[in-house]
């Protein structure tokens, strides 16, 4: 779980452009963040088990 504080400054806009970085909207997570969902890979798995992503499964072969 990110820190708060870490929360707040990522939505603040950045100073310069290249300063701005992503977390996840979910738990904060700013390490494997999959833009195209706008959250994390644990985030991103919980909610596929789940099935809330249309179109989405877990793949077992």
């Amino acid at each position: 779980m990110a820190r708060t504080s870490l929360k707040v400054k990522a939505k603040r806009p950045a100073k310069f452009s290249t300063r701005a970085y992503n977390r996840c909207d979910l738990c904060g997570r700013s390490a494997a963040y999959y833009r195209k969902f706008r959250m994390c890979r644990i985030c991103l798995r919980d909610l596929a088990l789940k099935g809330l992503i249309p179109g989405m499964k877990k793949a077992s072969w």
